[in-house]
Formats: structure tokens, sequence, C-alpha cells
């Protein structure tokens, strides 16, 4: 049994979901769950929580409202009716540990639990994060943790957890990249400038006002693209892109649908993300798609997976000062091209695949039902 966020519900979650369910589906059977509500409207800092673009999962039956405990219960009927042997669910909000946990306790004897753990230290921290975290450790048998940093906060609430890390696969059901210039030329942007992309959901660990500070000290011939919807009024952002010396800003505060994210990383040289906090990418998953060089901050998990100027390239001090000369030196050397040309040679590879992904989860499984 598989539970998560999944179409239409918006998202690296849902996205990284249905994925990674297309892939299982093909090892065994699996009966996939997912919200009847996943966040009250009033919680939800975003325009909308759908993805009105895509169709709705057809085989996963929207069981639960995550603030409604009453229908905990009748979720755990539904669950309990498939006798399932093995129970995975996607943990990235603390919040929902109280469900999962309540769950887990109920579930058919013999069952085992495992949890994809996305997030485990939130970005934004709150008074229950630790005690529910700790409840979600003690009671599941398997963690599958994204990134290695993600697998050590694990260990620090529980020294013997079984923790297994399994790094992010590339996404790979976007449209491919098209030609450069045709991409910038759909986009009104300039077709000639060096071009900076900020892309995803822009909340403030992300640093997005480092990098309009640090743009604001590029000369005219770079040009920054930011894609994604603003959470919260976002009134920051336009004053500093209004004062930056630098006015070659694009700004697209709007939820990126899947049918158009190969446009804005075909008409970019190089992915920006300079995140104050973070665990693992889901951003870089799809730079990495597109064959775009990505230049993140050393913090967390979030760049262990780069060798710096092979596959991409790390910023130990996200300060606009120094962010602004990495970029430069960047784009004055070679080894952007060599970047990029080793970004395909890894997708030839197929180090990433989602069907690798899932045949560890499968074994990793295995192994522990049978243990």
């Amino acid at each position: 049994m598989f539970f998560s966020a999944l179409p239409p519900y918006r998202g690296g979650i849902s996205q990284f979901s249905k994925r990674l369910l297309s892939e299982l589906e093909l090892l065994f059977e699996v009966v996939p769950f997912t919200f009847k509500s996943q966040y009250p409207n009033w919680l939800f800092p975003g325009k909308t929580q759908y993805n009105l673009k895509v169709e709705e999962h057809k085989q996963a039956k929207r069981i639960v409202s995550t603030f409604n405990p009453i229908s905990y219960i009748s979720a755990l009927k539904a669950i309990a009716k498939e006798k399932p042997q093995i129970f995975i669910v996607n943990y990235w909000m603390t919040f929902m540990s109280p469900m999962f946990v309540f769950w887990s306790k109920r579930l058919p004897k013999g069952t085992l639990r495992v949890a994809i753990i996305h997030n485990f230290i939130p970005h934004e921290s709150r008074f229950f994060d630790r005690i529910f975290n700790k409840w979600l450790v003690n009671n599941y048998d398997l963690f599958i943790a994204l990134s290695s940093q993600v697998a050590q906060d694990i260990k620090n609430v529980k020294p013997n957890a079984h923790v297994i890390h399994l790094p992010h696969p590339t996404y790979d059901h976007f449209e491919d990249a098209i030609d450069q210039i045709k991409a910038r030329k759909k986009l009104s942007v300039a077709k000639d400038k060096k071009t900076l992309l900020f892309f995803g959901i822009i909340r403030d660990y992300k640093g997005l006002d480092i990098l309009i500070r640090a743009f604001s000290r590029l000369p005219s011939d770079f040009q920054l693209i930011i894609a994604g919807e603003i959470y919260g009024s976002g009134e920051e952002y336009q004053l500093l892109i209004h004062q930056s010396t630098n006015q070659n800003i694009f700004l697209f505060n709007e939820f990126i649908s899947d049918e158009e994210v190969h446009i804005f990383f075909s008409a970019s040289d190089l992915c920006v993300l300079p995140y104050r906090s973070g665990t693992q990418s889901g951003v870089k998953a799809v730079a990495d798609k597109m064959f775009v060089p990505t230049l993140i901050s050393n913090v967390g998990g979030i760049a262990e997976k780069i060798c710096d100027k092979h596959d991409g390239f790390i910023i130990q001090d996200i300060s606009p000062e120094n962010l602004s000369t990495k970029i430069e030196e960047i784009f004055k050397d070679s080894t952007l091209k060599s970047v990029r040309d080793n970004l395909k040679m890894k997708e030839m590879n197929q180090e990433l695949s989602w069907r690798s992904f899932a045949k560890s989860l499968n074994e990793k499984i295995r192994e522990n039902s049978s243990a």
C-alpha cells in the first residue's frame, strides 16, 4: 500500500510520488491512497493546492483529511481492508506524523511500515516538530532518506533506526529541452544575454532575496528569470527587484505547469539555488534532466551529490557579494560547457533513474520483510 500526495495535488511531492508509483507498479501490486483534503485553504500560502491541468490519479482512493482526526478512522478501515503486507508513506511535513502514527499502530500484524523521508527537519520550525518526528521514527520499521543529511537527522533521533539512503532520481516526465533562442523568444526575454534561472515555489529559506541582491551587482549582459509562485505577499521581492541596479529581471509569479517547465530551463545557462537550508532538491533533479548546470549552496544535504565543477557548482558563502563573484567566475572560464556535457553523460548512464530507485527500494523492502 502506498500513501502520498498525488494528482491533482500539485508540487514536488505529488510529482515524485506519481513517478515512483508508476515504477513500483511494475514490480508488485500496489494500492495507492491519497488525501481528500491535504491542507485547509486558510493555511495554504499559495493560490491553490491543485494543478487543474493534470488529471486526478485514477487509481488512488481519496481517504483522509489531514486536519480532521475523525477521518483517520475511516481511512484506517480503507487501509485495513486491503490487508497490506507493506505500508509505504511519504513524509515531508511534521504535522502529518500523528496521522501516520495512528495508522501504523493499527495495521495488521506483520505489516512492514516504510517511510520515505523527503524532509525531516522542517525549513520553518514549529514547537511540535521534535516530538512529532520522534513519534514517527518510533513507529515505523524502515526509512528511505533522499539525502545522507536526512539519514543522519533520523539517526540523531533514533541511533538504531533502520535507514537507507537512496538519492532523489532525475525527473524524466517533462518535455525535452528545446532550442535556447526559441525558448527565450517564448518567454520574451533577451536572446543574447547570460541567463540565470531561479525556479520553484518561492519561500524564505530558498534565498531569492540573496540572489536578487547579488544580481544587482552583475553587469547588464546578465538577465535573471524568476519562475515560481511566491508564498506570502512578495512585497520584499518586488521592492528588491525595483531597487536593483540591473533591471534585466523577469518575474513569473505563478505555478509553472509541467508543460511549461522545459521552456524555462531551455532558456537558461545556469540555475541558481542559494538556499539557506535544505536536504534535497527536486529543482536540481529537473535541471539535471534539462542539462542545465546548477549553482547551489552547501547547506544540509542539498549539494552532497554534486562534484564541484564537474556536474554542478557549489558555493560555500551565499552572501550577495560572494554569490555575484562566483557567478561571474563560472561564466568566465570554460567549465559551464563541460558541466553541461557531463550532465548529458550522467543521463545516458542512468545513474539516478526512477527504475533503479524503485528496484533498490523493492530490494530493501524484501530484505526487511524476510528479516
